[in-house]
């Protein structure tokens, strides 16, 4: 995995708008500022002018990747929407830092009105941080499948063969693989679980007999090495999860619900065209980078994800629709695992309001005069 470098780099000032879908109806500017030049050329608003002015009250936005500039769904779509001017178009000023992996940790910033959006790796981290005092809500998920899976040598042939192997993982064994081997009768106390960290040379060396992964990297990164593996899937197991998931400070988000709204307008513009154009978005994350990039990793990263969210996301939903039922199930994994010690009521800790504001029949509304 690239591990490009952590500063952040402010894209505000990127005069850069890519050509929107042919089908879009653009304003004449509603609140561009002064006229348009060769170097800067004027971004057209989508919104009236009143709500581009409430927008624009609310000052610089800071939105938190989850890791870095990695080319994940809920981070590609930020990075894409900063550079093709979709942020402008809705009248948001974002700045964009890149974080660290500690998802946790980036709650924390949010619950503080440090940050104000950051994308979380599953619905459980909402529950999560609410549990650990991090005031949080969830506003779109994307993917409703686990992004974790087992990875594992050709020679284990059921998971009960895992008994009496050694398990690495990068910090902890996610809930979705715990609960995949307790659903299979797998006797955990019987494994050697240890923190291998993110390099997946260690499986085909057999230092571990098994390794979590997400699969939209390790399994690339192995078969780039050229070496054979069995990757087990939680949902064959009957266990449900999420990825991909955009939150922010619950306080804040109903003190400027327009910003909520529009932020999430311009994530989900950016989705629909990175879809078509993933080379190209994925170049604006290797521009923020700006060096040690693998473009060509981060390309297989967005791929894998963004079709995991088409064929997680029902053809009558919006693409980062919010349901409550599978995060109680997600949530009770967690429970059962005893990683939260109750089940919270989990309505309060969601809120798809915002995102369900600017789509009409899943389609996200990216006309101007509303």
């Amino acid at each position: 995995m690239s591990t490009p470098p952590s500063h952040p780099r402010d894209r505000r000032l990127r005069p850069v708008l890519a050509t929107v879908a042919a089908s879009v109806l653009l304003l004449t500017a509603a609140c561009a500022e002064g006229e348009a030049t060769d170097e800067a050329p004027e971004i057209t608003s989508v919104i009236d002018e009143e709500r581009c002015e409430t927008n624009r009250a609310a000052g610089t936005v800071t939105y938190i990747t989850g890791y870095q500039y990695q080319a994940s769904v809920s981070i590609l779509e930020a990075v894409a929407a900063d550079a093709l001017g979709y942020f402008e178009a809705v009248c948001l000023d974002v700045e964009i830092q890149p974080g660290s992996g500690d998802t946790i940790g980036n709650s924390q910033l949010v619950s503080a009105g440090t940050a104000h959006f950051t994308s979380l790796g599953n619905e459980a981290e909402v529950l999560q941080a609410n549990d650990a005092g991090h005031d949080v809500i969830g506003i779109a998920t994307y993917g409703h499948v686990p992004i974790a899976s087992l990875l594992t040598g050709t020679g284990i042939e059921a998971l009960e063969d895992l008994e009496g192997t050694t398990l690495g993982h990068k910090g902890m064994l996610p809930a979705p693989l715990e609960a995949m081997l307790v659903a299979d009768g797998v006797d955990l106390d019987s494994i050697e679980i240890v923190e291998v960290g993110y390099d997946p040379s260690v499986l085909p060396r057999d230092q571990v007999q098994a390794l979590t992964a997400f699969r939209s990297n390790e399994p690339f990164l192995l078969s780039d090495m050229d070496e054979d593996y069995n990757e087990w899937l939680p949902e064959d197991y009957g266990v449900v999860g999420s990825f991909g998931v955009m939150a922010a400070n619950p306080e804040w988000a109903k003190e400027n619900p327009t910003v909520v709204e529009d932020y999430l307008r311009a994530l989900s513009q950016a989705f629909s065209y990175c879809q078509e154009n993933g080379e190209e978005c994925v170049g604006y994350a290797a521009e923020l980078a700006e060096a040690g990039y693998d473009v060509d990793h981060n390309l297989r990263i967005w791929n894998s994800e963004q079709e995991l969210v088409n064929a997680s996301t029902p053809d009558d939903a919006t693409v980062g629709y919010i349901d409550l039922t599978l995060t109680e199930a997600e949530g009770r994994t967690l429970v059962d695992n005893g990683q939260l010690d109750e089940m919270p009521d989990v309505e309060p800790l969601f809120d798809p309001r915002y995102l369900e504001a600017v789509h009409v029949a899943s389609e996200v509304t990216w006309t101007g005069g509303e």
